[in-house]
């Protein structure tokens, strides 16, 4: 079945970075917003923990959003309303300033040509990122490269999305949502275990090596690999994996 539409991982793979070294800058980051009101080592234990309590969340009535909040108030001595607000301005204020935190690689980078050239052929496209942040946060990331006015299809988000990766349902709604089969899609990501499992439902896969992540726990083989600008030139010659 021809392609339609293109999903793509955000962080490491159209965004230039290490996830371990951006992860470490937002948790310290929100953890010191917090400071003033409880424990730091707390705050961060209780955020780490619901964090993987969306990841491992099988409930479809329950938005991610749904379950960290539910989860968090029950480990924090926070008030929930206030802190929700806090959270809100945090993202809104703080988090645009980790930009200049994480050493984005950006000289020669190709993300937004890649993306350019992906509209021009006609591709749907999603940006398929782990659902773990708001919407304000991901938005963020995007416009750090310069993706963030493009017409896409979907933005994985925690408000829309009720499963993460690598739960195979995750790939199961976004293509419920947009109206097309697994068959139509490609995965685009840098992570052998949570983006291939795509693949399960019969997407087309594609490994971006720039900034990959190989645990070496990965049971799936991609269906092409290489570097992001490879992939750039294969949109541009009309060929995909």
């Amino acid at each position: 079945m021809k392609i339609t539409t293109i999903l793509f991982d955000l962080d490491g793979t159209l965004l230039p970075m290490d996830l371990d070294i951006f992860l470490d800058r937002y948790f310290k980051a929100l953890t010191r917003r917090f400071a003033p009101k409880m424990n730091p080592e707390q705050f961060a234990r209780g955020l780490y923990a619901s964090t993987m309590e969306m990841i491992k969340n099988t409930d479809p009535t329950k938005t991610n959003e749904q379950v960290f909040v539910e989860d968090f108030f029950k480990r924090v001595p926070l008030d929930r309303d206030e802190s929700l607000l806090q959270f809100d301005d945090f993202y809104s204020r703080e988090f645009p300033g980790l930009k200049d935190e994480i050493d984005l690689k950006l000289d020669g980078w190709k993300a937004r040509e890649l993306m350019e050239a992906v509209f021009d052929a006609g591709y749907q496209v999603v940006i398929a990122t782990n659902p773990l942040f708001p919407m304000l946060a991901i938005q963020e990331r995007l416009r750090w490269i310069g993706l963030d006015e493009f017409p896409y299809k979907l933005i994985t988000s925690y408000e829309k999305m009720h499963f993460c990766k690598p739960n195979p349902q995750y790939f199961v709604e976004i293509c419920a949502k947009i109206g097309v089969s697994p068959e139509e899609c490609m995965m685009v990501g840098n992570d052998l275990e949570e983006d291939l499992p795509s693949s399960t439902l019969g997407m087309k896969t594609f490994i971006v090596e720039d900034f990959i992540i190989d645990r070496g726990t990965g049971k799936f083989t991609p269906d092409g690999r290489g570097s992001l600008e490879d992939l750039y030139n294969q949109i541009r010659a009309g060929r995909l994996v």
